[in-house]
């Protein structure tokens, strides 16, 4: 099981991921953890002993069975997998990660033997992604908000009302044509931008 676009999106912002490596032999049910994936996990190295259960423990609880069927999956199978998922470390704070790994087959049985591979934390990248997207939305909302507030000025002034009454009209008319409130604010900046547009002209794009 793979979910590739996610792991890709949030490598692909560069930031300084923290990767550690791990081991599971599934017949002793023995996990290695590097000194890495200990402190991804909160832990200094040798602070505890991995187990399954402690890895699904750490795994946040709407992640938590998602996680375990990739697991199970891999298991047995043996096929490269992937996932993004967020865990709460030892210290009680939020982390994202993307586990990625396979198994390693016993050529004597042909079953599953290990599964390897790497925890990537990848918490950073997601934070980015985040306020880039929140930032976004602010550029769109001011892109969005600009004609309004010209739209509002140029009424005031036509039709010498405070801002308030000019944006009242504004979404009158709006409700009245069904056309949306930002479409009608530009059209009344290009309209107030021609040659020769009057406070009259404005007057009747508003009736």
């Amino acid at each position: 099981m793979t979910e590739p676009m996610e792991i890709e999106r949030a490598l692909a912002l560069g930031a300084n991921h923290v990767v550690g490596r791990y081991s599971y032999d599934l017949a002793e049910q023995v996990w290695w953890w590097s000194d890495e994936t200990y402190r991804i996990h909160g832990f200094e190295p040798g602070d505890v002993v991995p187990t399954t259960a402690l890895v699904l423990a750490h795994k946040h609880p709407q992640d938590r069975a998602r996680v375990s069927k990739v697991l199970q999956t891999a298991a047995r199978t043996g096929e490269p997998f992937s996932s993004v998922h967020r865990i709460m470390d030892a210290h009680g704070d939020q982390k994202t990660l993307t586990v990625v790994g396979q198994g390693r087959i016993d050529p004597d049985t042909t079953q599953v033997r290990e599964l390897t591979g790497f925890f990537v934390d990848i918490t950073a990248g997601i934070e980015i992604q985040a306020n880039e997207a929140a930032s976004a939305s602010i550029r769109s909302a001011a892109a969005t908000r600009a004609p309004i507030e010209q739209a509002k000025g140029i009424i005031s002034l036509a039709l010498h009302v405070d801002p308030e009454e000019a944006f009242e009209r504004l979404r009158s008319t709006s409700n009245h044509t069904n056309v949306a409130v930002r479409e009608l604010a530009r059209s009344i900046v290009a309209l107030a931008s021609a040659s020769g547009t009057t406070p009259a002209d404005i007057a009747d794009a508003l009736a």
